[in-house]
């Protein structure tokens, strides 16, 4: 998918971007590439592969979610920035804060975001699991997003805990989604959560399976949630 193709096929959703916008995404690319030649960020570098499967793959959220509005977003181990900031690109109201645990990924985030002109991001260093246990953080934000970081019973305890009653948990997956979705029932449940919505399509060009789990967050988590770091991976509530 090339970046015309990529312009185009969003277009087709209703996502309509400007100059300053594509230019922004190539500059992304760019400094993605760079970067990753000192230190690993990701394996998919050719151009095509990463506006297909980085930036299309991280915006197709916002085909079954509205991001219009200027909602404040946690991406949980967004690593190279995937999928709050293509996002964020598209929609620029959004406030989004990406949390990882691993600095050297947080200095890359804070170059690009400053290459690109990003304003309302911050890009926070700290594991998941202590995070969510900080005050100023928790129950805090109208959308937390994961993509394809952990099994669903995982991310529930790193995700479920940041955001607010009536707020969403977005979960971006391949294939076997069903699975993961009856193996993480009781985690969503234990955690204040309810699954709303699962939406399945293909990735353009390469037809692979893509799953976007809808998680509402209908109580307050439990405050023993989540647990101590590496807790939660040893031992998913399942």
């Amino acid at each position: 998918m090339n970046p015309e193709q990529f312009q185009a096929a969003l277009l087709e959703k209703g996502i309509e971007l400007t100059e300053q916008q594509m230019k922004q995404y190539e500059m992304y690319f760019n400094t993605l590439v760079e970067w990753n030649e000192k230190m690993n960020l990701t394996a998919i570098t050719e151009k095509e592969e990463v506006y297909l499967k980085h930036f299309y793959d991280s915006i197709s959220a916002a085909f079954h979610f509205d991001f219009s509005q200027s909602t404040a977003i946690c991406d949980v181990g967004a690593g190279a920035g995937f999928p709050s900031i293509p996002l964020k690109i598209a929609f620029p109201d959004l406030n989004v804060t990406i949390v990882d645990s691993l600095n050297k990924r947080i200095t890359f985030l804070d170059h690009l975001a400053n290459k690109l002109e990003l304003e309302n991001v911050q890009f926070i260093h700290d594991r998941a699991e202590t995070f969510g246990k900080n005050p100023n953080y928790r129950e805090q934000y109208d959308l937390v997003m994961a993509r394809a970081v952990a099994r669903l019973s995982v991310l529930s305890e790193l995700c479920l805990p940041l955001a607010k009653v009536g707020g969403n948990f977005i979960a971006m997956k391949g294939g076997q989604a069903e699975e993961e979705v009856q193996a993480g029932k009781k985690a969503i449940s234990a955690l204040g959560g309810k699954l709303t919505n699962v939406y399945s399509f293909l990735l353009p060009v390469e037809e692979s399976e893509r799953n976007i789990l809808v998680i509402e967050k209908v109580k307050p988590t439990p405050k023993k949630y989540p647990r101590k770091p590496g807790t939660p991976n040893k031992s998913p509530i399942e």
